[in-house]
């Protein structure tokens, strides 16, 4: 049996899709509404009973303060360990994203598999070409003012990313022991995603974004620092690919990447 964590999430969607159809998958959510559901809650440990479970894709809590994230990892990885799950699938970072605040969760979760007696796969997503057109979208003019600067993101699309996780899950014995980095073939810059929504570029400053951040009131106190964290690393050039000496995403797919300046193009217009 497979069982996917976070099935109710962006990710987690598209991965509950590629699998759909096989009758030896569950999926994991807060509140199941069907019989190919089970309720799986990281945050109450009495809904982490995995029994029967062969293969984890576990898909990344995220979203919270490191000790929250890792403690969710860590109660659901032991939950594996107690049921006898043979092998853990883990959703984490690439490895060019040490310098964003959110990657001491999934660097923390790594070693948690490493050092366990199951199989693991560790699947190093880089960050979702969907995910600019939240950081970087266009005005009401069209301008796009995200501080950039001159750096570029190699970023993935979701969908892609969603195809390598359930062929891994799939066949998981393929890929135990390996730590798979998967990143956009193509770094995007503010220029290009500009010209690819008929706008122009004129990026601002980290403190001009915090300050735009904290003041739309939706953004949680963690999220501003991680945010505008992801803005430097990006201006910086930490984030363009050239990081990663093995990108594994077109190995895993079988197939060509979307490219990702098509599937910001199409998250920047249904916003």
């Amino acid at each position: 049996m497979i069982l996917v964590t976070g099935a109710n999430g962006a990710l987690g969607r598209l991965v509950a899709a590629q699998l759909a159809g096989r009758d030896d998958v569950v999926l994991g959510t807060r509140t199941p509404r069907s019989a190919g559901e089970r309720r799986v809650d990281f945050d109450d440990p009495s809904s982490l009973d995995l029994t029967g479970v062969d293969t984890l894709l576990l898909i990344s809590a995220g979203y919270g303060e490191d000790d929250v994230v890792t403690a969710r990892h860590d109660g659901v990885i032991g939950a594996a360990e107690k049921a006898g799950v043979k092998h853990i699938v883990y959703t984490s970072l690439s490895g060019d994203g040490d310098h964003l605040a959110f990657a001491l969760a999934h660097r923390w979760t790594e070693r948690r598999l490493v050092r366990g007696p199951s199989a693991w796969t560790i699947l190093r997503n880089g960050l979702y070409a969907e995910f600019l057109a939240d950081i970087a979208a266009p005005g009401p003019d069209g301008t796009i003012a995200a501080p950039l600067g001159e750096g570029r993101l190699a970023a993935v699309a979701r969908a892609d990313l969603a195809a390598v996780a359930a062929r891994v899950a799939a066949e998981p014995e393929r890929h135990a022991g390996r730590v798979y980095e998967l990143v956009g073939e193509r770094a995007l810059g503010g220029a290009e995603l500009a010209e690819a929504v008929g706008g122009s570029y004129e990026p601002g400053s980290l403190g001009a974004a915090r300050e735009a951040i904290g003041a739309g009131g939706g953004a949680l106190p963690y999220q501003v620092p991680m945010l505008v964290g992801t803005y430097s690393a990006i201006a910086g050039g930490f984030l363009d690919g050239t990081g990663i000496q093995d990108n594994a995403l077109r190995t895993l797919l079988g197939r060509e990447p979307r490219p990702a300046l098509d599937v910001y193009r199409a998250a920047a217009a249904a916003r």
